[in-house]
């Protein structure tokens, strides 16, 4: 699999999440989606991690690294896509409809 077709199918399972999450949020708070999901996340790469350890003593010795290696990469991606969603506001207000009114929230 050569680079280009690592990141299509990197970008086609990241979507298939992303719909389940948004199937969700019909009848959820967004938040408990986003915590649900970000928990979702920790317990699959700390699977990860004990599945790629030969034994406790191996995991012990990466558990640090691979704490750093997905805390900075999961910064790193927030920092683009927040980046990103910049235009929603800058632009037009693609989301517009999604976002709750923080004027109404205030009034209740």
């Amino acid at each position: 699999m050569n680079d280009d077709e690592r990141n299509q199918l990197f970008r086609q399972i990241a979507d298939s999440f992303i719909d389940v999450a948004n199937r969700h949020t019909e009848d959820t708070d967004n938040g408990i989606v986003s915590s649900a999901l970000l928990y979702g996340t920790a317990r699959f790469s700390a699977f990860v991690v004990a599945s790629n350890a030969k034994n406790l003593e191996r995991y012990e010795a990466d558990r640090d690294a691979a704490i750093e290696y997905f805390t900075s990469e999961f910064r790193r991606m927030l920092e683009e896509n927040l980046d990103n969603y910049k235009s929603v506001f800058k632009e037009q207000p693609r989301y517009a409809h999604l976002m709750k009114n923080n004027d109404s929230e205030k009034e209740q």
